[in-house]
């Protein structure tokens, strides 16, 4: 089974650079398999040598902190939870490219999402899923409104990447 990470933050400025090579030596490092990456944005594919999608992100994590000296919050899915996520998205994906997809450590709360006004982020619109908030972005992802409410009022690391990196790194990992 294939595992995908996303890393939250990496290659965003000059002080989280990161190449892709020493991502790849990093997750090898751990006894993964088939390590590949795609795009300079943190997305890695890999076979676990651990089964449990929680302890890897933790290792990755710990093994980052370590080596890089940085702090990076890291989501793992299987491929068939990013098959799920893929068949499941609630929204129209009318432009890939303003369609993210916020993947979450853990389940959302739903209480806290539900108390977010819809007229606070218009135009955008959101639809959560398991453990991922569907974001449609009209204007672009220049100024979001949503993102910022988000993480005033959310306790779980998430990351995004647009619709068109969650469909090709699902076809990676079903490679």
């Amino acid at each position: 089974m294939r595992y995908v990470a996303l890393l939250r933050g990496i290659n965003v400025n000059p002080a989280t650079t990161v190449a892709m090579s020493d991502l790849r030596a990093l997750l090898e490092g751990l006894g993964h398999t088939g390590v590949r990456t795609h795009l300079r944005s943190g997305n890695a594919l890999f076979t676990p040598a651990e089964k449990r999608p929680e302890r890897v992100a933790a290792a990755i994590e710990r093994r980052i902190t370590a080596e890089l000296g940085m702090s990076v919050a890291v989501m793992v899915r299987t491929a068939a939870e990013l098959r799920a996520v893929v068949e499941e998205n609630p929204l129209q994906v009318r432009d890939p490219a303003r369609f993210g997809v916020f993947f979450l450590a853990e389940a959302p709360d739903r209480k806290v999402l539900a108390a977010l006004d819809p007229a606070e982020y218009a135009p955008e619109e959101m639809a959560v899923g398991r453990r991922e908030l569907y974001v449609y972005f009209p204007d672009g992802l220049r100024r979001p409104k949503l993102p910022p409410l988000l993480e005033k009022r959310s306790n779980t690391q998430a990351t995004m990447r647009n619709w068109n990196t969650v469909t090709k790194l699902l076809a990676l990992a079903e490679e």
